[in-house]
């Protein structure tokens, strides 16, 4: 995953979204599960009349049931099937594609652009409702409810106590040789109009299951089941902690990633690649 195309190929970035109800997430995986990362290049395949396919590399990627509003991913085509294609290309995608996933934009990306490791963060967020009769129905694939009154206050107050940069290995599905080290930048709730409560959760980048184990303690404290100060003690002991619940995917929407200047993406693409401690910590890989 180098920060510039190989020789003779352009590098596209794609800005996309997708309801993740009926996929198996982003990654394409075996036995045939229907993934988007899957879908997008078959299509791309096909519209493109190519014999091979050409594989995305996203900026986050979503597990079975997430939702995306402001996904990006970019590909590396050869330079003739982009001249060829380009000017009718996303046009031709909205034609093949099902309708739960589109492709709003494909342009050649600015030089050293790595749609993963050039991102300095990403913003997700997670919408649950405590509404005595449940759920809209026509809201219900994207917001969870929870059958008991939350404390709005009481879970920002524990939020509080989560921000800045830790070892998120409590609320973390560890994998082998990848670190759980994270800069929690925004974590934040608010209460609509609509009785619909949005989480804002913003770091340079997430682990797995981090977003949803994070609100699964919060609404803990949110119910009065769990003091304030309980998820921050969770993050300190550095363990996984059985009574922090993994929320349900589809209340989940990654919503935007950021990126910084041009002339500064392949310097972010290097440095994100970088080993990655907290003091006095020995450090392990970023993922």
């Amino acid at each position: 995953m180098s920060e510039e195309a190989a020789p003779g190929f352009v590098r596209i970035r794609l800005d996309l979204s997708y309801d993740g109800t009926d996929f198996s997430g982003w990654a394409k995986q075996a036995g045939g599960r229907r993934t988007v990362q899957g879908e997008i290049e078959d299509a791309l395949r096909t519209v493109t009349r190519s014999r091979e396919t050409y594989e995305l590399t996203v900026a986050g990627r979503t597990d079975a049931g997430v939702h995306a509003r402001g996904q990006v991913a970019h590909v590396d085509l050869p330079e003739g099937v982009w001249r060829e294609h380009h000017e009718k290309l996303l046009k031709r995608l909205a034609g093949r594609l099902s309708k739960d996933v589109r492709v709003w934009a494909l342009r050649e990306a600015p030089s050293g652009f790595n749609a993963r490791f050039s991102a300095v963060w990403r913003r997700y967020a997670y919408r649950v409702t405590d509404n005595p009769g449940g759920v809209d129905p026509l809201l219900r694939g994207h917001v969870l409810w929870h059958d008991w009154p939350l404390d709005v206050d009481a879970m920002n107050e524990a939020a509080r106590g989560l921000l800045g940069e830790h070892d998120f290995a409590a609320y973390c599905k560890k994998r082998e040789g990848a670190t759980t080290i994270r800069t929690l930048q925004e974590l934040s709730l608010v209460k609509g109009g609509d009785g619909i409560i949005t989480a804002t959760v913003r770091a340079d980048a997430f682990c797995h299951n981090m977003v949803r184990s994070l609100i699964g303690a919060l609404l803990f404290v949110g119910d009065g089941h769990r003091p304030t100060d309980w998820p921050a003690k969770v993050l300190a002991a550095g363990v996984r902690d059985s009574a922090v619940h993994v929320v349900r995917p589809h209340g989940l929407t990654l919503e935007e990633v950021g990126y910084p200047a041009d002339e500064l993406l392949a310097a972010r693409s290097r440095e994100a690649r970088n080993r990655r401690s907290l003091p006095g910590s020995s450090g392990c890989e970023t993922c």
